[in-house]
């Protein structure tokens, strides 16, 4: 008897069209054009979990400074002074004490200013 292959190839088919709901067109229609998006489309979004990293350290770095410059002092010497008198917070939670608790926030800086003196 000889093997019929149709079903896995089915599968294989219908696992792309399907991750390919919502293309327009033919890349969600036509399966070498759907499988094209779709690989396409998991290499962007590899490449955009990294670049969300990126883009919220950026965004918590312009909050600090934006902070920072209120009570007196740039963003670096803060930090310089934050490491030199201990202080271990990271910058997501400077951040958004920078936003929400501005006078905790003032307080670190104080001390940063402090241990630079």
């Amino acid at each position: 008897m000889r093997v019929k292959r149709g079903l896995a190839a089915h599968r294989r088919h219908k696992k792309y069209l399907n991750a390919a709901k919502g293309f327009r067109g033919g890349r969600s229609r036509l399966y070498r054009t759907a499988r094209e998006a779709v690989e396409r489309s998991l290499q962007y979004a590899y490449v955009g979990r990294k670049h969300r990293k990126r883009d919220f350290r950026a965004l918590w770095i312009l909050r600090i400074n934006a902070g920072a410059r209120l009570s007196g002092i740039s963003y670096s010497r803060l930090m310089h002074g934050l490491k030199l008198s201990g202080i271990a917070l990271n910058r997501k939670i400077l951040a958004d004490m920078a936003v929400h608790q501005k006078d905790d926030f003032a307080k670190v800086a104080e001390m940063a200013k402090n241990a630079l003196r």
